[in-house]
């Protein structure tokens, strides 16, 4: 006993060479494991510590080639502040389209009631002064009773005709801003808005931003707070009944799902999102004209919703940003960029060609479609789908030899 004991494979050390050593697995994994099942089960912290990170590291970035050739630290930052207006129109839509699977094509129209809501409250227009904070819940409420207002009549459509439906709403709203001079200044527009303040909140406006710094970080914190609503609410039972009508309305109905205040529901949400994002850019800017709100503005947002990833909130806020820094801030300044970079004339055929003298702003919105169009032939799900999506639009493997098959059998 004693000679088998002596020629036995000693134990092995925590961390050694045998099978134990080898199963477990590194520190640093264990315990990024750990962080990520903590963030899971709080979920409102990672959100707020996720896009605290992402404010913080951009205004770095920018100061990084190549990045620094097109434009100044300041001017980034205004135009991020500018770019969280559409994640927050982005966003909202998502839940129309991409939780409930209902095309709205005019959603800009809750974007301007939100603007001129508060144009009303703070504006010597109206000779009201209600700060800015609290404008921000009565413009988010004052939207959601217009999507229900438009929801309501339309909850028996679907699909293209829901689209044409919205559509006209869309259209209707800044004609009617347009028309009503004696309530809303027509063409002119309101002007003089009150602009947000650090002592809003507590009492008359008047102390407005006079740098892009405030402004970003108070869309950030707006961005927070909707992420964390919506997240909350995709994963009740609210979320899941959306999901349950855009893939099969009449299957959700017979399983007792109302259809009706689901629907409606979603309208509502969408809308007072998109009414949070026209009072801040109404603040910002200090003017509301029916300019502000045409159908580019709805089919943007449908574009962002689409090339982020329909269903997948991180997704469309991510989509939503790039493209409107690509639109508004890169295309805009790649002439200046390409100019710095002194290319040389060359010759292409016949033709010579010099990058430098070229208006990129002229073919901004050519970009803009080639973009849209390559995207969707490439990658239909968008840059960062949800599962679901990506699962929708990609056979598996198994499904994919199982169709190979059947069609050689045909």
């Amino acid at each position: 006993m004693s000679g088998r004991s002596g020629t036995g494979t000693p134990p092995v050390a925590a961390g050694g060479t045998g099978r134990s050593g080898r199963a477990s697995s590194p520190v640093w994994r264990v315990a990024l494991g750990r962080v990520r099942a903590y963030m899971g089960r709080h979920q409102s912290l990672s959100i707020v510590i996720g896009l605290a990170l992402f404010a913080t590291a951009l205004p770095f970035i920018v100061l990084l080639p190549p990045l620094n050739g097109f434009g100044t630290q300041k001017d980034f930052i205004g135009g991020f502040a500018d770019a969280g207006v559409f994640v927050l129109l982005a966003i909202g839509l998502n839940v129309v389209v991409g939780f409930a699977g209902l095309l709205d094509l005019g959603y800009a129209a809750f974007f301007a009631i939100g603007a001129y809501t508060y144009a009303y409250g703070a504006s010597p227009f109206s000779g009201l002064d209600i700060p800015f904070w609290p404008m921000l819940l009565v413009g988010a409420i004052v939207a959601a009773m217009f999507g229900v207002l438009l929801g309501a009549p339309t909850l028996r459509l679907r699909g293209d005709y829901l689209a044409i439906v919205t559509l006209g709403f869309g259209e209707i709203v800044p004609v009617v801003f347009l028309n009503a001079d004696t309530y809303t200044n027509g063409t002119n527009g309101i002007t003089g808005l009150a602009q947000p303040s650090a002592y809003g909140l507590f009492g008359v406006n008047g102390f407005g931003f006079t740098n892009p710094w405030p402004y970003f970080l108070t869309v950030v914190l707006i961005i927070a707070v909707a992420f964390i609503f919506l997240y909350r609410l995709q994963d009740s039972r609210i979320g899941r009944a959306w999901v349950a009508i855009r893939e099969d309305e009449l299957a959700a109905a017979s399983m007792g799902i109302n259809t009706v205040t689901t629907k409606l529901l979603a309208f509502s949400i969408g809308a007072s999102t998109s009414g949070l994002a026209g009072v801040f850019y109404a603040s910002k800017l200090s003017i509301v004209s029916p300019d502000q709100f045409g159908f580019t503005v709805s089919f943007t947002a449908l574009a962002m919703v689409v090339l982020g990833g329909m269903g997948n909130i991180w997704g469309v806020a991510a989509g939503a940003f790039i493209v409107y820094e690509i639109q508004a801030q890169g295309l805009k300044q790649l002439g200046a960029f390409v100019q710095s970079l002194h290319i040389p004339t060359f010759a292409l055929g016949p033709m010579s060609v010099d990058l430098g003298s070229i208006n990129f702003i002229n073919f901004q919105y050519l970009l803009y479609g080639l973009a849209l169009v390559l995207m969707m032939l490439l990658r239909p799900e968008g840059l960062f789908p949800s599962r679901r999506r990506r699962s929708e639009l990609h056979e598996s493997p198994e499904e994919a030899a199982e169709s190979n098959e059947e069609l050689v059998q045909a």
